[in-house]
Order: C-alpha cells, then structure tokens, then sequence
C-alpha cells in the first residue's frame, strides 16, 4: 500500500502534510488502535481470563505494532518512503524501518503500556472503574504524549525539512 501524502509546489518540491492532517491521520489509526486494544482486551482477559493487567500489556502492545505499520505506511509516508538520491536506498524496507519500530516501541509502547498499566491500575484496582471505560480513558489520555514524541523523534523530519532555507540555497549554490 503506498499512499501519496506530499502535493508537489511550483518548483517541483513535495510539500509535506500540515501538522494538522498529520493528527487527524494519526487519530483515525488511533482509532482504528483502539479497536484493535479493545479487541485484544476483550480476547485475552474476558475470553482467556488473563488478569487485567497482563491482558491490557498484551493488548496494547498488539495495538503499538498496528498503529506502527499505519503509521508508517499512512501518517508519515512522506518521511519513511527511500529518497532515491541517498546511499542506503536499495536496503530491504523492513531494514530501513526496523529503527523506527525500536524508537516507536521504546517511545509510544512505553507511554502506552506504563501509562495504561498506571492508569488501570488506580482506576480498576483502586477505584473499581469499569476495565474497558478505564481502558478508553487511559488512551485519551497517552495520546497526546505519543503524537509528540512520533512527529519528532521517531518519524523526524529530514534535514531537508528541518532548515528548507539553507538547503535551498546550497541547493541554487551547486548548480
């Protein structure tokens, strides 16, 4: 699945998404994340009665690794496709994304599954909250958090994107 997310400027230069449809593509995957959560959730404490909390470490690490290839493959796209121009290009795509998935892991998964573990647990264990309504308030609550820590570290922006000024005339410079 490749989607074009980039709309190409008078001089033939992508124009990356706005931040703003960037959180609104990371929201619909959110979305569908939760169903993938709630689903797992429901599997593995209501049908394979897991305690609560081992279950919910399941279940959102199963929703971390969805939410990775949408993410990658539909969020930020335009960060995570080859540029052809660049030594490494020809590497097998799972090479190029593997330390995506590592920082997204250790980033996103971490805010999720220590914040929805803390969260459960003071919400079911202590407050006796239902599991599936603590569980939706605990990923409202771990949203934010990730889509900050993806837009800036794990799917940072290239060079090219971070100083477009200076780029584009070193750019003019070499011609």
């Amino acid at each position: 699945m490749k989607t074009q997310t980039t709309e190409t400027n008078s001089c033939g230069r992508d124009i990356p998404p706005s931040t703003l449809l960037r959180w609104c593509k990371f929201n619909l995957v959110g979305g569908i994340g939760i169903g993938v959560q709630f689903a797992a959730l429901f599997l593995v404490k209501g049908v394979m009665h897991f305690n609560y909390l081992a279950a919910t470490a399941i279940s959102v690490e199963a929703t971390v690794v969805h939410n990775f290839v949408w993410h990658e493959q539909f969020t930020w796209v335009d960060r995570t496709m080859p540029d052809r121009t660049k030594s490494g290009c020809n590497q097998p795509r799972w090479r190029r994304s593997l330390p995506r998935l590592l920082r997204f892991n250790l980033t996103n998964g971490a805010v999720s599954i220590l914040g929805n573990l803390a969260l459960m647990k003071v919400m079911v264990g202590q407050a006796h909250v239902n599991y599936l309504l603590a569980n939706a308030i605990a990923i409202t609550l771990c949203s934010l958090a990730n889509f900050l820590v993806s837009e800036t570290w794990v799917f940072e922006k290239s060079s090219s994107e971070k100083h477009p000024v200076i780029l584009s005339g070193a750019e003019r410079f070499m011609k």
